[in-house]
């Protein structure tokens, strides 16, 4: 399991999802549309069980455009039916005939010409509309205690269990490759970065289960990140502070270490060095690796609002609608109701679809 559940004293309805890739559609929200005149042919499509890199390959097959000509704002699930923006650089008019839609891609529509290509968290968020069949039949009473609870405290942020591989143990073989320079340079700096973030993401999730039953606080020593802009700030007076986060103005973050975030002060900062430390790790080793790996690390938020919700059950299926910002995954929301590991199941090794 990723973590402790924020709604554990709830249960779970059960169920299955992902039947038919109908039931998992996600709907990138653009953070702004092209503004007519540029280099960059911005695209809509709309596709069915086809990750973003596939997209990109075929994309690219098709038109004889390079893939580091593409631009995306976030990764899209293959299982599931997606619709996303795509930048295509200095492409002509026959070159985009040559896409058709087929049973992969439902439908592609030109958006028009921009200055800057597309890139990773361009976007506003993501609007789901997902399916779980077969669920228990205290659903009709658990599903609004869960979603209450969820819509006032937050979705606990959890990285899902992609970047741990399918025996999730991608974390230790970041944790090697920081200190073990001769590794490191037998790897592709991709594919290092990989395995850097799967150490960062897991040191994060211990850190949020450890703070789950207070997510939704703030404290002294906390660097506390915005809703509306998403800069940071430390928290010096928690009793001053904390009514926005009751807001959800303002929501305490984890660290994604580097060489030049700030780790957090007071008690937070005792959670995450003492989280660190039992992978075997101190805040300053963490450090002087990521300098020489060359990453700089970031703080993120541990927890996420959710908006917009709507749901309803017919019998022994639920349908939910929701959305969430950039980088947080959907599966917390189903692993929160749900109760079950299918809901993060890390088979596919694209299934970033919140990303």
């Amino acid at each position: 399991m990723i973590g402790p559940y924020l709604t554990s004293a709830i249960p779970g309805i059960g169920g299955q999802i992902r039947v038919v890739p109908e039931d998992f559609c996600v709907e990138e929200l653009p953070l702004y549309l092209p503004c007519g005149t540029g280099e960059h042919l911005y695209i809509k499509v709309t596709k069915r069980l086809l990750s973003t890199p596939d997209l990109i390959r075929l994309i690219s097959n098709t038109t004889g455009l390079k893939a580091k000509a593409i631009g995306m704002a976030g990764l899209k699930d293959a299982r599931a039916i997606t619709t996303q923006m795509l930048s295509l650089h200095l492409v002509t008019p026959e070159q985009v005939a040559r896409l058709k839609t087929n049973e992969r891609i439902l439908s592609l529509e030109v958006l028009g010409h921009h200055r800057n290509r597309l890139r990773p968290g361009h976007h506003a968020g993501n609007r789901f509309r997902l399916v779980i069949r077969d669920v228990a039949a205290h659903a009709k009473d658990t599903v609004p205690a869960i979603v209450e609870i969820l819509q006032r405290r937050g979705v606990p942020n959890y990285f899902g269990p992609q970047r741990q591989g399918r025996d999730g143990s991608n974390y230790r073989i970041g944790a090697t490759l920081l200190t073990d320079q001769t590794k490191r340079a037998s790897m592709s700096r991709a594919k290092r970065l990989w395995y850097f973030h799967a150490f960062q993401s897991h040191l994060f999730n211990r850190i949020l289960a450890k703070r789950i039953d207070s997510l939704d606080h703030v404290f002294a020593g906390d660097w506390a990140i915005k809703t509306s802009t998403g800069g940071c700030f430390l928290v010096e007076d928690e009793d001053a502070e904390q009514p926005r986060a009751n807001r959800f103005e303002i929501s305490p973050t984890g660290i994604l270490f580097g060489s030049r975030v700030s780790w957090a002060g007071g008690g937070p900062g005792r959670i995450e060095e003492a989280t660190a430390a039992e992978l075997g790790m101190t805040k300053d080793r963490l450090i002087q690796a990521a300098k020489a790996c060359g990453f700089r690390g970031e703080r993120r938020a541990l927890r996420v609002p959710l908006r917009d919700l709507e749901w309803s059950l017919d019998g022994s299926t639920l349908t939910l609608a929701f959305t969430l910002p950039p980088g947080a995954y959907a599966t917390n929301v189903l692993r929160e109701l749900m109760k079950t590991d299918q809901s993060c199941s890390p088979a596919d090794p694209f299934l970033l679809e919140e990303k």
